[in-house]
Order: C-alpha cells, then sequence, then structure tokens
C-alpha cells in the first residue's frame, strides 16, 4: 500500500538536497527554492510537472513502477534509495540483476558535466541509458527503441539502417565484434539470461549472425578509434574513451575528435544543427 505522506517527504528532502549544478542544469539569477525546483525534478525524470508536484504533496494516482524508476534517476538516486523510493509507492523493488537500468549516482554526476559532448551511458548488452543531445545526434534516440531493439548488437543484425552509420569496411569487425561480445555474456550470465535469449532470437532470424556465432570468437575488443556516417555532415572519426562501473556494469562512452581536425569541426557544426538531422 502506497505511504502517501513519507512519499510526499522522501521526494521533498531528495529533491531540497540536490543543487542545479549537481544535475548539469543552470543555476539562474533568481532562485529562491532550496535545491532544484519541481519543474526541474519533472524534465530529469521526462515526466510532467504537475503529475511530479502531485506527488510531493501526497496526491494524484499510485505511481508507476516505470514512473518510479524515472523519479529515482532524476533524483539521482542511490540503489537503497531507489528501492525505499519503491517501497513508500506501493510497489516491490526491481530485482537485484546485473547491470539494470539505474545508473549510479557517480556515473550521473559526471555524465551531466558532459552535456556538449556526445556521451551515452549504456549497459553490459550496448543498451542506451543516458544519452547526450549529441549522441543523439549521431547514433538516433534511444528513447524510440523498446524490447530487444535497445541492444546496439541486436539492431546491427535486424535492422539494415544500423549498417549506414558506419563505412562498409567496418561491417565485417563489427559484425564478429558484437558476436563475440554476446557469445562472452552468454557464457558469463547463462541460459536463462538476457544475453542467451537475444542469442536464440538471432539465432533463429539472421542468416548472418548464425555465420559469425559459428566462429566461437571470444574477446573481440570495440576500436578505440570509430567512423560514424552522418547524411548531413559526413564521416566522422572519432576517439571513444570508456569508463566502467564494475558494480552496475554499466559503461559511460564518450566520443572525441582530434583538435583541428576536419571531424572536430564537423562535429561543432553537429553541435549546431542538432538532432534535427539525426539518422534514423
Amino acid at each position: 500500500m502506497i505511504d502517501r505522506p513519507s512519499l510526499a517527504h522522501f521526494l521533498r528532502g531528495r529533491r531540497e538536497a540536490l543543487q542545479p549544478e549537481d544535475v548539469g542544469l543552470p543555476r539562474g539569477a533568481r532562485r529562491r527554492t532550496n535545491g532544484l525546483r519541481r519543474e526541474e525534478v519533472a524534465l530529469l525524470a521526462n515526466m510532467s510537472a504537475d503529475y511530479y508536484a502531485r506527488l510531493e504533496r501526497g496526491r494524484g494516482p499510485q505511481p508507476s513502477e516505470q514512473m518510479l524508476a524515472s523519479i529515482a534517476q532524476g533524483l539521482r538516486l542511490t540503489l537503497d534509495e531507489r528501492d525505499h523510493l519503491f517501497r513508500l509507492a506501493g510497489h516491490r523493488p526491481p530485482a537485484a540483476a546485473s547491470g539494470g537500468d539505474h545508473v549510479s549516482p557517480g556515473m550521473m554526476r559526471i555524465f551531466d558535466r558532459l552535456v556538449d559532448t556526445p556521451a551515452e551511458i549504456v549497459t553490459e548488452l550496448g543498451e542506451t541509458l543516458q544519452q547526450t543531445p549529441l549522441a543523439a545526434a549521431i547514433t538516433g534516440d534511444a528513447a524510440a527503441r523498446t524490447g530487444d531493439a535497445r541492444s546496439i548488437g541486436f539492431r546491427w543484425f535486424t535492422d539494415p539502417a544500423m549498417r549506414d552509420l558506419h563505412p562498409e569496411e567496418d561491417h565485417e569487425f563489427l559484425s564478429r565484434m558484437y558476436a563475440s561480445g554476446l557469445r562472452g555474456l552468454v557464457a558469463q550470465r547463462g541460459p536463462s539470461s538476457r544475453a542467451a535469449h537475444l542469442a536464440e532470437v538471432l539465432l533463429a532470424g539472421s542468416d548472418e549472425f548464425r555465420t559469425v556465432w559459428a566462429r566461437h570468437e571470444v574477446g573481440l575488443r570495440p576500436r578505440e578509434v570509430k567512423h560514424y556516417r552522418h547524411p548531413e555532415v559526413g564521416l566522422l572519426t572519432l576517439h571513444c574513451q570508456v569508463l566502467q562501473d564494475p558494480e552496475r556494469t554499466h559503461m559511460l562512452l564518450v566520443w572525441t575528435a582530434e583538435p583541428g581536425s576536419e571531424s572536430a569541426e564537423r562535429l561543432r557544426l553537429l553541435s549546431v544543427i542538432g538532432s534535427a538531422v539525426a539518422p534514423r
């Protein structure tokens, strides 16, 4: 059963403990609110300000598990705080599992400072959990992806549009790399894992996947230098740096271009024209 007064008190306390600069937002000149404004939390949690305000006032419907997960991420809660939020709202906390969708506050603090840089936080299956606007302009909006298609490796073998993002000379290596990574995860996580499910679906539906899977390659690592073809700015040659959260098995990917290079100028142009010309 939902505990509305305690839920409202907890949400207010966590909101007031956060400052705008903690989450990558400008402070502004006329801030009288302690911590974040309700509208700012709603923006971070991808929900209406009215809906969030009703929760803080102890009113409104019982929030769904999806809403609670969004609020927990928006408020940069720890896992213990997230689980407490779920219990106050009358839900069982998400089962403990490798990865999961909740990003640690520490990694989010780094991510929040990369607003003008192409960066993503991904799971071990290549599912994008957080994405800067410039990353979305390069690889497409992750919010539109659902189900198995959230995994980049799954999309590589099932969505022909994925191949348009990379030069053809990179395709063979990428196919082998995605199959190698998935095989390693199946061995690590077991036959009942999501990795095993993705492998089964791909084996049933992709001739190419069956071919590279049969090679039984493991340990192929992504290359640091990556090439992306963008429909408006052209070829981007970017260096990808990776920061890993071993506890959550999440990775923060940050793309940069060599200073003074043609790719650096194209990246600057892309930051101006933005997601309006992002690949679909």
